[in-house]
């Protein structure tokens, strides 16, 4: 794909729990997943932002009319978090490492610091907004193909962690909400997939270098933005592995086209939609045979519903995204109000609905010509004109080609409708926590970034550059160099591969899953250092952690002594009268792997065999 010829501009979102208590409170930033304490339940309601207007975003929220159930924990969830007391003042250590990452990026630190409510009604929050406050401005990444600039650093509040979604309420999880949050935004700099990529894994690099943020999956989320000429800035949220990101700009350049041919299709049929009349068809439909509209039927107030869509025949079905239709967008906002999802004219006869069914909702919404199309959604009779209403609002977007949103990341690498892109209308000052005047004074120690630290370790410990930036990336980089210093006779490469490896490598040598934690790898370095069992049996041990003790293990694969491998050296040739050396050697290297040095092996054979 030519990038620069459609345009692309990317930048880039970043999202990084740091190691602290929580932002607004003295609770530990743990997530617990185990059975709650305790729990409350909210209702929501829509405020106006500084500007005096409702968000958009957050308009489209409030259709949903749901109920939130909050579960809470003793130990790491307290009045805070329910918003039943006031925030405290803002995490000072937080605060500090967010400044240090700051720095690290060529930013500038701002005057003064002011906590600002963003208006969030989702349920993720129980007051109805997330408290962020800028820190940092004007940085500066420097990229293979060029400088990328770093508009702000923001610190901010997690949100709280969903647990299950339902048809009218959704349950979330306390304990994540308050965690800080260093909120990293690129400027739209970006201008290829494989350059977002870049930037992504140099700033997660940036911020584990500090040493002060969580590790883990979910501990930081990476948000990306793309538009194309003519088409709209569409946030993308929630790429969580970076070899996704590059395919997920792809997807989004490719939906945007697609959106535009659309546009441009739509312009040469008609002119826009004119009012769109949502008309009840559940007359047509009593004796259907489609399981999906006698389901719906059998509700309360079941029906179905119809519209029709001037101009848009044989368009609802075309794919905009692999596997993904137009009309599939249409259903993600109808879904908003509740309802499961929408039949349309480009996909039937289908799901048992018949071609006599099709013509007698094609004369009721007088539907004339193959260019127009039909949608239907059968449901609860409010739900179902809710979510067509909201389905019009869709298609009218169609005219104006791609449409300001904000789409989750699927693991297929295609995304999906969340919601409205936001505006400024959802800001608005937080009254309750002071301002912070002067901090910029604040004594800042920069570290070295992790780049830095693998030249440190290949000139220290004698690693490769890759070996060096591997332990430096893992979870594993204070367990390596207290292993260094304990244990003087293992060479640190080798105890910086089997700390990085172990785990893939005993799943693809014994097909086992296995969990070692720092214990397994003290019992196993340490005897090994002592010389009490060989290199070929650490890995047989690490294979069989979880059927005895990892003491077991260790003594069990102990090497033999000079007397026990003679003897069984002895036996070997014995039972192998006819074998000529060479091969002998490759019985006894077979039996004996693990309980003694390949060359006491090789020596022994030598020694014994006439």
């Amino acid at each position: 794909m030519d990038y620069k010829k459609v345009g692309l501009k990317c930048g880039i979102e970043i999202h990084q729990q740091i190691d602290t208590k929580k932002l607004f409170c003295n609770c530990p930033s743990i997530i617990r997943d185990d059975e709650h304490d305790f729990e409350i339940r909210r209702k929501l309601n829509l405020s106006l932002g500084e500007t005096g207007e409702a968000d958009k975003a957050a308009i489209h929220e409030t259709v949903k009319d749901k109920e939130f159930i909050y579960r809470g924990y003793k130990d790491c969830t307290c009045l805070v978090e329910f918003d039943e007391e006031p925030p405290h003042d803002i995490n000072k250590t937080s605060l500090k490492i967010a400044l240090t990452v700051s720095k690290m990026l060529n930013c500038t630190f701002v005057d003064e610091l002011h906590v600002m409510r963003k208006i969030v009604i989702d349920g993720s929050n129980t007051s109805g907004f997330q408290r962020t406050s800028l820190i940092a401005m004007d940085g500066f990444v420097d990229t293979t193909l060029g400088r990328v600039g770093i508009p702000s650093v923001c610190l901010e509040e997690d949100s709280a962690k969903i647990v299950e979604r339902k048809d009218n309420c959704d349950i979330y999880n306390l304990s994540r909400l308050g965690i800080p949050l260093i909120e990293i935004a690129t400027a739209p700099d970006i201008t290829t997939p494989e350059q977002a990529k870049e930037v992504c894994a140099y700033l997660g690099m940036i911020l584990r270098s500090t040493g002060k943020v969580k590790r883990g999956l979910g501990t930081i989320r990476q948000d990306v933005n793309v538009s194309i000429l003519d088409g709209a800035r569409v946030e993308i949220k929630g790429a969580q592995d970076l070899r996704s990101i590059p395919k997920l700009i792809d997807g989004e350049v490719i939906r945007q086209q697609t959106l535009l041919e659309i546009k441009e299709e739509l312009k040469k049929r008609v002119k826009g939609l004119s009012k769109v009349e949502i008309v009840n068809l559940t007359d047509l439909f009593t004796s259907s045979s489609s399981k999906v509209v006698q389901s719906a039927l059998k509700k309360q107030d079941g029906s179905v519903y119809g519209i029709k869509l001037k101009g848009f025949g044989g368009l609802v079905g075309k794919e905009v995204q692999v596997g993904k239709r137009l009309g599939t967008e249409f259903s993600d906002y109808g879904k908003t109000a509740g309802v499961g999802g929408l039949f349309h004219s480009d996909e039937l006869p289908n799901y048992g609905i018949t071609n006599e069914e099709i013509k007698a909702v094609k004369e009721k919404l007088l539907i004339e010509s193959d260019i127009d199309a039909f949608i239907l959604v059968a449901d609860e009779a409010t739900k179902s004109k809710t979510a067509l209403g909201l389905v019009i609002e869709r298609a009218k977007l169609c005219f104006e080609g791609v449409p300001k949103e904000v789409r989750r990341a699927n693991q297929d690498n295609t995304t999906t409708f969340l919601r409205p892109m936001p505006g400024s209308a959802r800001m608005y000052p937080e009254t309750d926590v002071k301002p912070i005047i002067n901090y910029s004074s604040m004594e800042i120690d920069v570290p070295k970034t992790l780049d830095e630290q693998a030249d440190d370790f290949v000139n220290k410990y004698g690693l490769s550059l890759d070996l060096a930036k591997s332990i430096l990336n893992s979870d594993f980089s204070a367990m390596f160099i207290d292993f260094c210093k304990k244990y003087t006779n293992i060479k640190p490469a080798y105890i910086a591969q089997t700390l990085t490896g172990i785990v893939k490598d005993t799943k693809k040598m014994f097909e086992k899953d296995i969990n070692p934690v720092q214990q397994d790898f003290e019992i196993i370095f340490n005897s090994l250092d002592r010389g009490q069992i060989s290199k070929d049996s650490v890995s047989i041990i690490f294979s069989m952690l979880g059927e005895k003790s990892t003491l077991e293990l260790v003594s069990q694969n102990k090497l033999m002594n000079d007397s026990e491998l003679d003897e069984l050296i002895k036996k070997i040739v014995k039972e192998n009268p006819d074998i000529k050396v060479n091969a002998l050697m490759g019985i006894a290297m077979k039996d004996l792997r693990g309980k003694a040095d390949g060359k006491k092996i090789i020596d022994a054979l030598q020694r014994l065999v006439k």
